[in-house]
């Protein structure tokens, strides 16, 4: 079962969804912890240009939180709720699947909001039966007024009101914003396909669940899936999840597809009709990016709190930016602000925008001990260096060896080189590197570095 934070999201207002005539309402209730932000009036107001796509695209978000790859039924019935993240002219949306290995969003740009936005702030939402039907219902011809308030964040149409339940936001999804930006600031660009190239894709993807890795490769101008690698494929674990996207493939235009360099992870991100919608994959169905710890090596380096403290109100109006300009403009390293930005994402505070190659920002609660909390080999790492239970056998620029001895009294040995960093315990053994360093690496690089 998922850890879950200490605060209870209660949605006190009714979420309305009203049809008068072709116009929707909609206003989907809210919460979160941060108290100034729930006194917020109205976060935006105002008509969405695209409404008949866009109810498509937060349906395949809804459909998206409420599956489940590799959890019971019992766990997946309290994680249903995606976030939205108003601010800089841009309203997000996004959500994780239960088990946390497919991760959604939608990117609504300021050519598809036509209103105003009076705050900025992050929330979540609850998306209950009666919302998910009326965002399957919506038509082509109608028109779609979105509101994101301080007590509501809702859509209306004339088919009723709803009462939203209280929900729990789960460190699991804490975990997993953190290992997803991470997967998807190191992703390349592999392929771009036009609107028959996808087509020609999807119709290749087996009907049937596949137990072993598919790779999507181009074969005489035509991509499609195959159980067997070539060079330059794309890597995708568990490929039955690409089913999520089903009632977006019609309307795709444009389909890039971005593969990280360990091929740990895949990214489609769809244009249709200028919208964007980012879906990403972790390796298999039954490892969800909160388990990954891609951005814990950069958590070890000492930075000031006040540094910290400094780069969050900068960002709070949910600004883009990038961490190379960042360093420049503030005369920081580039060590330093890789730092920075690995503290502020490991509380799930930075997301990336692959199309834009940019970091942004959400508004969550800013809580220091939430780092150590959240990242347990790290804090296991600092008990390694505490209990002087690390001893160092060479330390040079070129090689340090160390050996450590773990809490059973097993001892470890630790070989870090200017390629790599090896361990012999059963973590690094079985994983090579691919979730991250084990504390027992950590712990040495906080003793040497420098």
């Amino acid at each position: 079962m998922a850890e879950i934070l200490e605060a209870t999201y209660g949605y006190s207002v009714p979420s309305a969804i009203i049809h008068n005539g072709n116009d929707i309402g909609v206003t989907l209730s809210h919460h979160t912890e941060i108290e100034e932000i729930n006194q917020v009036p109205c976060f935006f107001w105002g008509r969405l240009t695209e409404p008949y796509l866009i109810a498509k695209c937060l349906a395949t978000i809804s459909k998206t939180v409420r599956s489940r790859f590799a959890l019971t039924a019992q766990e997946l019935a309290a994680l249903r709720d995606p976030i939205v993240t108003a601010g800089n002219e841009q309203i997000r949306f996004e959500g994780f699947s239960s088990c946390n290995g497919v991760y959604a969003r939608l990117d609504l740009m300021p050519q598809h909001l036509d209103g105003e936005f009076l705050a900025s702030g992050t929330t979540n939402v609850d998306f209950n039966e009666p919302m998910i039907n009326a965002l399957n219902a919506v038509k082509k011809t109608e028109n779609m007024v979105l509101s994101v308030g301080s007590k509501e964040v809702s859509i209306s149409t004339s088919k009723g009101k709803q009462t939203e339940k209280n929900v729990s936001l789960p460190n699991r999804w804490i975990k997993g914003l953190t290992s997803v930006q991470h997967f998807l600031s190191e992703m390349e660009l592999k392929y771009e396909l036009n609107k028959i190239n996808t087509i020609q894709l999807f119709q290749s993807l087996p009907k049937s669940q596949v137990k072993g890795d598919l790779f999507i490769v181009n074969r005489a101008a035509k991509f499609m899936f195959s159980p067997l690698q070539s060079p330059n494929s794309v890597r995708v674990g568990s490929a039955h999840r690409l089913r999520l996207l089903e009632g977006l493939f019609p309307f795709i235009d444009t389909l890039k597809i971005y593969q990280s360099e360990d091929q740990q992870a895949v990214a489609f991100v769809i244009i249709l009709a200028g919208l964007r919608f980012t879906m990403a994959f972790s390796a298999d169905a039954y490892r969800g990016f909160s388990g990954e710890g891609k951005a814990i090596e950069h958590l070890i380096t000492e930075i000031p709190l006040e540094w910290i403290y400094g780069l969050n109100n900068t960002l709070k109006p949910n600004e883009l930016f990038q961490a190379s300009m960042l360093a420049i403009e503030h005369d920081i390293s580039f060590d330093s602000v890789d730092s920075l930005t690995a503290n502020l994402a490991s509380i799930g505070m930075l997301g990336f925008d692959l199309l834009e190659n940019q970091h942004f920002y959400r508004r969550l609660p800013f809580k220091i001990e939430r780092i150590l909390s959240l990242n347990p080999r790290l804090k296991n790492a600092q008990k390694l260096v505490s209990d002087d239970s690390i001893q160092i056998i060479t330390n040079t620029p070129q090689l340090i060896e160390a050996q450590v001895k773990s809490s059973d009294g097993a001892k470890h040995r630790v070989v870090i080189d200017e390629q790599s960093a090896r361990c012999t315990c059963k973590w690094f053994t079985n994983n090579q590197g691919s979730r991250g360093v084990c504390k027992h690496i950590l712990g040495v690089k906080m003793l040497t570095q420098n």
